[in-house]
Order: structure tokens, then C-alpha cells, then sequence
């Protein structure tokens, strides 16, 4: 689907606020309410926009201690490897990736030492056969 300019404008203020109303959709982008509703519905039916999340303060993201993993995994059992980080709620995201390493998980903890266990559950997994950690000591660009 090919989206226009003013479509990817409607994008731009869900990533500032995905709650943000169409009425305050349609007055940032001076078009009319019916306009903004629209294009929101158009993204929506076209599949670009698939859902809404969360977006938490920043003082509870602050409060957060995240780290990039590193893992290699056993090519047969990363179906299973896959599985098991989904019902782990410290991972914020997994990539598959290319390189020495296979994967690249998000984790986040409360603490150091919470962090350490789920860095821990993790490397003991099944198929997991070597990983590498580094904490985030700052984000400086999150889109």
C-alpha cells in the first residue's frame, strides 16, 4: 500500500501519542475531522497501522535497567529458543540478526540483579549456546 505524505503525517503525531483524539489529529494537520478520520481508517484497514501500545513515562522507563543479548543458538532449536523468550515479560524485543550471533534480545529489569537472573534463565535455555550481554547506560534517539 502505498501511503501519501498526509498519511505519514497522521503517523507521526500516533508515534508522539497513540491516543491522541482525531479531533486533535485533524486541528494539528488543519484539515477538517472527517479528513483525519479518514486517513486514520485508511491506515488502519490497509494494515500499515496494526494496533495501539502502551507508551510509558519516562520516569518508569527511567527507573529501568535494559541490556542488549547477544545470543547464539542452536539452528534446530530456535523455534523453541523463540518460544520461550515470548513468555518472558523482561524481553522488550528479540531480532534475528545476521553475523556471529543469531539473535539480539531487549531485556529489562527493575534491577541489576533481576536483570542478571533473566540474563541467567536465558543463557540456560535449551538451544541457547552462548550469549553476550551489554548494558544501556543512556538511550539518546528513541523514535
Amino acid at each position: 500500500m502505498a501511503i501519501s505524505d498526509s498519511e505519514r503525517a497522521v503517523i507521526a503525531l500516533l508515534r508522539e501519542n497513540a491516543r491522541m483524539s482525531v479531533s486533535e489529529i485533524a486541528r494539528r494537520l488543519g484539515v477538517s475531522r472527517s479528513t483525519a478520520q479518514s486517513r486514520l481508517e485508511r491506515l488502519e484497514r490497509g494494515g500499515t497501522i496494526a494496533g495501539y501500545a502502551v507508551r510509558l513515562s519516562g520516569e518508569y522507563d527511567a527507573a529501568q535497567i535494559r541490556a542488549h543479548l547477544l545470543v547464539t543458538v542452536s539452528p534446530k532449536l530456535s523455534g523453541e529458543v523463540i518460544a520461550a523468550m515470548e513468555k518472558l515479560p523482561s524481553v522488550r524485543a528479540l531480532h534475528s540478526v545476521s553475523g556471529s550471533y543469531d539473535m539480539i534480545i531487549v531485556v529489562e529489569a527493575p534491577s541489576v540483579a533481576e536483570l542478571d537472573a533473566v540474563i541467567d534463565r536465558i543463557g540456560a535455555l535449551k538451544g541457547v549456546d552462548r550469549t553476550m550481554s551489554s548494558i544501556i547506560l543512556s538511550t539518546r534517539i528513541d523514535r
